[in-house]
């Protein structure tokens, strides 16, 4: 399994971005994938999670409102759309999958495979 998270960058508060995640080598169609956060001393966040189960995306409090998960099956990625950007939004944003734990929960945060971190940084 390999997924790879691009996008990130700088942006002014109440900027947009949108991070991507081209993932690969999944054997199974059950999954869940989403994305978690992580600021310096700051413990994990999750941000979105998406469950084949229910075919349902499902998203942390803290961005709730601001942000909208959505995939292209035939790219095999999944995005990350990140509205009306804050300070406190500044982290490293993950993507994130587990094929053994396929429920969702809005701030989920614990999943088996991680990509290398995009750096979002907000900023004026």
């Amino acid at each position: 399994v390999q997924l790879q998270a691009s996008g990130g960058g700088y942006v002014q508060p109440g900027g947009s971005l949108r991070l991507s995640c081209a993932a690969s080598g999944f054997a199974s169609d059950n999954y869940a994938i989403g994305w978690v956060r992580q600021a310096p001393g700051e413990a994990r966040e999750g941000v979105s999670c998406f469950s084949t189960r229910d075919n349902t995306t499902r998203y942390g409090a803290s961005m709730k409102g601001r942000v909208t998960m959505s995939r292209d099956n035939a790219q095999n990625t999944v995005y990350l759309e990140m509205n009306n950007l804050n300070a406190g939004d500044t982290a490293a944003y993950y993507c994130t999958a587990d094929f053994g734990v396929t429920l969702c929960w809005g701030n989920r945060y614990d999943y088996d495979y991680w990509s290398q971190g995009t750096q979002v940084t907000v900023s004026s």
